[in-house]
């Protein structure tokens, strides 16, 4: 619930999209299971984030961490999607997104769009730990709920350019975590004004990261407060997600019964 709720206060409302629980549209699963019988076993092993996260959870590879690029396939092909918004790390899923829908289109007939990649200024924003994407499992996260004085504290103890010991050695932003967040929050002006002095010593690390911690909060202040507004009647929050699992079950039993037909499989029939 709460990450719902960040989304709504982020901007993601009900009046400009449908917001649900994955679970509560059950066509995603079975959809999922569909796209499972044309998908090859190693085209999923070959995925770039299953052999990181294998690596990285060596006693922990299963099977629902193979199969979940195919599921993202799902989420995304139910609704004949046009475009995704997603981070660089994702590129690869909506390609193989692509992928199964050319395949389940050359054997069951044009069915579903191949949907195309949409990213934002900042497609990949690196943690405080500056070696690897911002992620809450890697610890390295600044989160959109963290008090101020939080953030502030991982943003001092940030990893910045190794190469850059002292004030007046000249930097690389493009070596530098803050300066990839400085890509989601800060102004254009403020972008070059940093990319310029940085690589001229002309800025020092403690001063780029306050002017990131000022931008941060303009941003993330207002989220903050309205999630606290909203947290005031959690019924609203338990209707939107009502509200948005209705009209997305809808689009995705009319897509899945146009599926169903395509393979020759008929929903509903025991028993009548």
């Amino acid at each position: 619930m709460e990450t719902a709720t960040v989304l709504v206060a982020c901007g993601l409302t009900p009046d400009r999209c449908k917001l649900f629980v994955q679970s509560h549209v059950p066509e995603h699963t079975e959809l999922t299971w569909i796209f499972n019988c044309v998908t090859p076993v190693g085209e999923l092993e070959r995925m770039t984030q299953f052999k990181e996260k294998g690596k990285q959870h060596r006693h922990n590879v299963n099977v629902g961490l193979l199969d979940y690029p195919v599921l993202q396939a799902a989420d995304i092909l139910i609704y004949k999607a046009g475009y995704v918004p997603v981070g660089e790390d994702q590129i690869q899923h909506v390609e193989f997104s692509r992928e199964i829908a050319r395949k389940f289109n050359a054997r069951f007939g044009d069915t579903f769009p191949e949907p195309q990649v949409l990213l934002s200024d900042a497609p990949r924003i690196l943690g405080t730990d500056g070696g690897s994407k911002m992620s809450k499992s890697l610890n390295n996260a600044i989160g959109l709920l963290d008090p101020p004085e939080v953030i502030q504290e991982k943003l001092r103890t940030a990893v910045t350019d190794a190469n850059r010991q002292r004030r007046s050695d000249p930097g690389n932003p493009d070596r530098c975590n803050i300066f990839t967040m400085h890509q989601a929050f800060s102004r254009p002006d403020q972008i070059a004004f940093i990319d310029h002095h940085c690589r001229t010593a002309g800025i020092g690390c403690i001063e780029c990261k306050e002017i990131l911690f000022k931008n941060m909060m303009e941003e993330i202040g207002p989220i903050q407060g309205r999630v606290r507004e909203m947290n005031q009647n959690p019924q609203y929050m338990v209707d939107v997600l009502k509200s948005g699992a209705a009209r997305c079950k809808a689009i995705a039993k009319e897509v899945m019964d146009e599926v169903r037909s395509k393979i020759g499989v008929k929903a509903g029939w025991m028993g009548k």
